[in-house]
């Protein structure tokens, strides 16, 4: 959908004031439901049941006004009476059923979503989630896709419903009395109008509700998280942020309440619309009954069938623009499934099993801001056209890392490996680097901040990809190289810790799930934490917090330093690893480094030349 955006499935045709349904879209919603096609034909079959047994009440009420009573028939009353218990016992029965069915349809939906939405975002580029909001897509992975689920359990049930009962009913009714029919059938002009107008309103609320929550959780995502929450507590910015949760959960709340108004100004709308129906067939019917050409019994039962007739047809009247509404949420997921990845295995990737560290950089250059006519490196993992979602523009910025915050150069400066000229359409991060690492060969980068020594370790494991040049590992082009062979090649020590919010083991085990507690230990040891961590009340059990922040920042880095140990890579990359330790424990970690870099090919950066 690149280019296109999400109107592409779903356009509102303001001229004939309807909503254009794409085929293309029903036919990707239909893909989600058919894994659960028998449980929806047994959904539908019970659907059929309760719709016929709901035709009986009133033949059974025609039947008592007409036989058992006129008659005195003591025995038919009893088997009436019986009828009128049995009938809403079975329906019950048959609606549990069909209850039990849809929340297996339903929940089932919500897990493949959710799954396939996960899955997605998980392939991602780095350069994506640098520009995106996590709370926009906390609300794709949580509203949206119940509303998607809504959209198939609920809008899709509720219409063979009704098209079902619908149709028993005209055709018990037409049995009856035709001309009465008729009469009640007249009226739907009556029901048409303020339905067409009511649903293009709540589908136009529909979707800015969505759009607010989104907003919302963002807020909450951004101010309730750890370093959100010591920010706002800094600046003390407390009330500020409570007006602006304010402000968007007044949105919400707004939008809420016009919903819910406008759906009671239909519903009364189509109630008068039936009430003169029913007014109708009764002054109509009462006439008949005074000539002879029925019994009163029928007439009452008619009564009930057109009350049933006009809740179906109510509902029917305004199906398209329900289905339309509905699939809102569809849209909004599929936004995301349709974003295009940036960083993919190429067809034939190899797996290198036993890599020996030998890194290659051959005249490598790279933008965080491709330029135009770049091809796929300029608009692989925008999310320009998608309406809202992320909020960005072309030119995203360089990660945030800490030289950038320390308000570094303006531009990104040339690293001091190798120095090349700067076109004026592009800001080089890095331009025309070429260098080689020897297998076990220990090399730092040493340069002021934004020269880009951090980007060129982003480089190395493909968090993005050159934007000119290549990158070899043993000869070979990373891009030709697994991800997954790549994530065991290169191991790293960022220079922001981030820990689970779980335990000391847990946290060491996401390197390695199968290490033993001897494992553990002894890269503990090596990262020089060991001692800290058996000394804690609950050892390795005990709870990091969130983003580890109950650990200094000294200790998360040991952890991190442990955890990368664990992982047992080939080739080590350190980005400013001992930044946050005092003299005494970098000296310590600088010793265990040694002996970790030994046989690997390492590379270090680092402001300190010590």
């Amino acid at each position: 959908m690149h280019g296109t955006g999400w109107r592409a499935y779903i356009r509102y045709d303001e001229e004939h004031d309807r909503p254009a349904i794409n085929l293309k879209l029903l036919r990707r919603v239909a893909a989600y439901a058919r894994p659960y096609a028998g449980e929806l034909a047994l959904t539908i079959v019970l659907i059929t049941v309760s719709a016929l047994l709901g035709l009986v009440p009133p033949l059974l009420l025609r039947d008592l006004l007409d036989n058992a009573l006129p008659n005195e028939n003591a025995t038919r009353l009893n088997w009436l009476a019986v009828g009128m218990i049995g009938v809403p016992i079975s329906t019950g029965l048959s609606g549990v059923a069909q209850r039990y069915l849809s929340a297996r349809i339903g929940e089932g939906i919500i897990f493949d979503l959710r799954r396939a939405l996960y899955r997605h975002l998980q392939g991602m580029s780095l350069h994506f989630f640098t520009n995106t909001r996590t709370g926009e897509l906390m609300s794709r992975l949580n509203n949206d896709v119940v509303g998607a689920q809504r959209a198939v359990t609920s809008t899709l049930v509720n219409i063979v419903t009704n098209v079902i009962a619908l149709f028993s009913t005209l055709v018990i009714m037409v049995s009856l009395e035709w001309r009465l029919t008729l009469l009640g059938v007249a009226i739907l002009p009556l029901f048409i109008l303020p339905a067409r107008r009511a649903g293009r309103v709540l589908r136009r609320v529909t979707r800015d509700r969505l759009d607010y929550n989104a907003d919302l959780n963002i807020l909450m995502n951004e101010t309730l998280n750890v370093s959100g929450a010591l920010l706002v507590k800094i600046f003390g910015r407390e009330q500020d942020e409570l007006g602006r949760f304010a402000r968007r959960a007044e949105r919400v709340r707004d939008s809420g309440v016009r919903r819910a108004l406008i759906g009671r100004w239909f519903s009364f709308g189509l109630g008068l619309a039936g009430a003169v129906g029913t007014a109708l067939v009764f002054w109509a019917g009462g006439h008949l009954v005074l000539r002879g050409a029925f019994t009163a019994g029928t007439i009452v039962a008619f009564s009930s069938y057109l009350a049933q007739m006009y809740r179906p047809l109510s509902a029917l009247t305004n199906a398209r623009v329900e289905i339309a509404t509905s699939l809102v949420s569809f849209e909004r997921v599929f936004e995301v499934l349709d974003l295009p990845r940036e960083i993919e295995d190429r067809p034939g990737a190899l797996a290198l099993k036993h890599p020996r560290g030998h890194v290659s950089f051959e005249n490598v250059s790279f933008s965080y801001v491709p330029a135009a006519g770049e091809g796929e490196q300029a608009t692989a993992g925008g999310l320009e056209d998608v309406p809202r979602f992320g909020r960005y523009s072309n030119a995203p910025p360089p990660p945030l890392s800490r030289e950038r915050q320390e308000g570094g150069a303006e531009e990104p400066q040339l690293p001091s490996i190798a120095v090349g000229e700067r076109p004026a359409e592009l800001r080089w991060a890095v331009r025309d680097a070429s260098f080689e690492i020897e297998p076990g060969q220990l090399v730092a980068l040493v340069g002021p901040s934004g020269a880009g020594k951090t980007t060129i370790t982003y480089l190395l494991p493909r968090l993005y990809d050159p934007t000119a040049g290549r990158i070899t590992i043993d000869g070979h082009d990373l891009r030709d190289v697994q991800l997954s062979s790549l994530a065991e090649i290169f191991g790293m020590v960022t220079q922001e810790t981030y820990l689970f919010h779980d335990t000391i083991r847990a946290n060491l085990l996401y390197a390695d799930p199968h290490a033993s507690q001897a494992d553990l230990e002894a890269a503990c040891r090596t990262a020089n934490i060991h001692e800290f961590i058996a000394g804690l009340p609950e050892s390795y059990e005990t709870i990091v917090g969130e983003r580890g922040y109950r650990l200094s920042g000294g200790e998360k880095q040991r952890v991190a330093i442990a955890r990368v140990i664990l992982n047992n890579p080939r080739v080590l990359i350190l980005d400013e690893a001992t930044s946050h330790l005092d003299s005494q424990s970098e000296a310590l970690i600088q010793e265990a480094l040694e002996r970790v870099m030994k046989g690997r090919t390492s590379l270090v950066i680092a402001h300190r030349l010590s």
